[in-house]
């Protein structure tokens, strides 16, 4: 195959029991229902570093999935990422006992002022040193809307036009409310911040008004690394102005090679460098040390999955109630305002609920790739040559086990291959995934906000 840059991995997590391969709480090995001590997520972190993981992928969701069976009976039953936890509160105790491993955090904009959520980004962004990111959502749950009171979600489009906005006010309290320089520090002269180098934001808009200082002072990366999930056209054009990495979920490498051609293709119209974003897509891997040990856990796996706990999953996603369809009945996959992407291809692909149960065997919709060392690291590289992908999120199937295995097992492989780092390096996590210092590009929408430096 062809040589190919460093693979980037993070690890797909999320502040709760189950949350992509479903069921599988169930195993006796599973250590899933610890989520709530900080234990298991020091664990985790400290795994994930010592794989050299560029990162820890945190999920979130506001509201529940209701819409199959019309209730939360089998989310609750099933722990179908309910209950779920904060993920921004998990970030400090993780950072605190790694050096180097990133954490991108899903925050709901829909349900948030940009002036507090600057502040806390910034927070965590110092208190780890240059090492958060925010997944940027705008949900899809009409559970949710109902939730925070608004009747249902608005629509598709107009819910990216109101992040454009949020987007915007973000930028100019991170770049532009504090100079570089404007922070003293004199104790001699009792002078901590320049008051001439600090500035008000006044912004009017259709959805904000904002009127003030940013809270926080400049933190390592000032802006964290921006990740996103949307692969909508509306979803992809957000991304060209904002994302940094983008996550995608496609079924096979055709639609995965599509799904990248056009945002590279996106990026450029936006005036953007065609690999200023990093793409890394979802799926689950089980492995061993030899191919029998892979498959026999496999196998295992499989008889704790729960496929009707992946389709009411999948059901929130595309806004179909799968329970009212027959094994075989073709499904009607009408626009909504769920995930248009997922939506989308659902109904491309024609897949009806004997072929969804099918596929989440595993409990979950992410290809699951099974062997051992060598057969996984052949599968990884061979996604990264054919479809031009940047890495991957990986799904976790039995706590910890799944993280561990991975590590001990396909990190070394990949290692030896010459496609993965065999030491990080320096600096904070934009720098780490970009080569390109701790700073957001001149030529991304954000820089528009910053003030020209003062000698």
């Amino acid at each position: 195959m062809a040589r190919i840059p460093h693979i980037l991995l993070n690890a797909f997590e999320m502040n709760c029991v189950g949350h992509i391969n479903h069921g599988l709480w169930t195993h006796p090995r599973d250590r899933s229902a610890d989520y709530t001590t900080l234990p298991y997520w020091t664990r985790l972190a400290s795994t994930l570093e010592r794989g050299l993981f560029d990162g820890l992928f945190l999920a979130d969701i506001v509201g529940v999935y209701d819409v199959y069976q019309g209730n939360v009976d089998l989310p609750l039953r099933e722990a179908i990422q309910l209950p779920v936890n904060d993920p921004l509160m998990l970030v400090s105790a993780m950072a605190a006992v790694t050096r180097h491993l990133g954490f991108g955090v899903t925050v709901n904009l829909g349900y948030e002022q940009p002036y507090l959520l600057a502040r806390r980004f910034s927070t965590l962004d110092h208190l780890s040193e240059g090492r958060i990111g925010w997944n940027i959502v705008t949900g899809y749950l009409d559970s949710a809307a109902r939730a925070m009171g608004q009747a249902g979600q608005a629509a598709h489009d107009e819910r990216y036009d109101r992040a454009d906005e949020f987007m915007e006010v973000v930028y100019q309290l991170w770049e532009g409310s504090w100079e570089d320089g404007a922070v003293r520090r004199d104790k001699a002269r009792r002078l901590y911040a320049d008051p001439a180098r600090v500035h008000q934001v006044r912004h009017h808009g259709r959805w904000f008004d904002v009127e003030g200082y940013h809270l926080a002072e400049p933190s390592p990366q000032r802006t964290p690394v921006l990740f996103q999930a949307g692969s909508s056209g509306r979803g992809q054009r957000f991304a060209a102005r904002h994302a940094e990495c983008v996550f995608i979920s496609p079924p096979d490498k055709v639609t995965a090679r599509r799904m990248v051609h056009s945002l590279r293709q996106a990026l450029v119209e936006a005036g953007r460098r065609p690999d200023d974003v990093k793409v890394l897509m979802g799926t689950a891997v089980v492995t061993g040390a030899t191919e029998a040990e892979a498959r026999a856990l496999h196998a295992e796996y499989l008889h704790h999955a729960s496929t009707e706990a992946g389709l009411a999953h999948f059901a929130a996603s595309v806004g179909v109630d799968f329970a009212r369809y027959e094994l075989d009945e073709p499904v009607d996959y009408r626009p909504g305002q769920a995930i248009e992407s997922a939506r989308a291809s659902a109904q491309e692909h024609g897949w009806t609920r004997r072929k969804l149960l099918q596929m989440f065997a595993l409990g979950g919709r992410y290809p699951a790739i099974v062997g051992n060392a060598s057969q996984v690291a052949d599968e990884l590289q061979s996604w990264v040559v054919d479809t031009g992908i940047d890495g991957f999120n990986l799904s976790r199937t039995v706590v910890p086990e799944s993280h561990e295995r991975f590590v001990d097992l396909v990190v070394p492989e990949l290692q030896h291959r010459g496609l993965y780092k065999t030491a990080y390096a320096e600096g904070t996590l934009r720098h780490k995934l970009h080569a390109q210092g701790p700073r957001l590009p001149t030529r991304h929408a954000a820089a528009a906000h910053r003030r020209p430096p003062r000698d």
